[in-house]
């Protein structure tokens, strides 16, 4: 966990100082940037474990941000949003966040979220992980972070990414949103959090596009299951 880098793009200069000396002294580095055009193109020409976005800024705003990191960047990406603005959090979630916190929030939390996002993505990059899974058309190689649909490459999020390999690793068997949540996000699922939904609905999207079958089942109350394309 040591030396991993985290950008923060928040126009309130004292939350980023506080939270930037706060990672500081869990071992991060970190880069403030207070507004969205400058922190857009910090974050393309620059490599961060993770980045923490704030939704309103000056010049662009977090969404036009994270829209256009995502045509070309996988970083991880927490979204800061206003406490109570559910609106946002779906919005964030559906351009592509992998996860959001809202303010005010406890350091504590977004520290562990924190830690949480950037482990998921060591554990994943591994070298003993680096294999492919294959399900009937989906094909998903752990070593290049790529999956196909009948040959197509599909360009998903690290959270829509580690959800599709979860999945496949035991297709045909129903995953519970708090597994999902707690293996992929590196927390418990709260009450009304619809965070597993969106990247789920979004991660069929993707699919949807080369295959002809819904792939991915909800199974009301329990969770989700990978099937045959029948």
């Amino acid at each position: 966990m040591n030396n991993k880098s985290v950008l923060i793009i928040d126009d309130d200069t004292e939350l980023t100082q506080l939270l930037s000396d706060y990672l500081m002294s869990n071992d991060f580095t970190v880069q403030c940037i207070h507004d969205g055009q400058s922190g857009l193109n910090v974050a393309l020409t620059s490599s961060f474990d993770l980045i923490l976005l704030d939704v309103m800024l000056p010049s662009l705003n977090g969404f036009e941000v994270l829209q256009q990191l995502r045509k070309t960047k996988s970083t991880p990406v927490i979204m800061l949003t206003a406490k109570g603005e559910d609106y946002d959090r779906i919005y964030g979630l559906e351009v592509g966040a992998d996860d959001y916190i809202a303010k005010p929030f406890n350091h504590r939390e977004l520290l562990a979220r924190v830690k949480a996002m950037v482990r998921r993505v060591d554990l994943l990059t591994q070298p003993q992980n680096n294999h492919t899974v294959v399900f009937e058309d989906i094909e998903l190689c752990l070593q290049s972070r790529t999956v196909k649909v009948n040959q197509n490459t599909i360009t998903l999020t690290g959270t829509e990414f580690e959800i599709l390999n979860l999945l496949l690793k035991d297709p045909l068997s129903i995953i519970s949103k708090e597994k999902i949540s707690q293996e992929v996000l590196g927390r418990r699922l709260a009450a009304y959090d619809r965070s597993i939904d969106m990247h789920v609905s979004n991660l069929r999207k993707k699919i949807g596009q080369y295959s002809h079958h819904e792939r991915i089942h909800t199974i009301r109350g329990s969770g989700y299951i990978m099937v045959g394309g029948q």
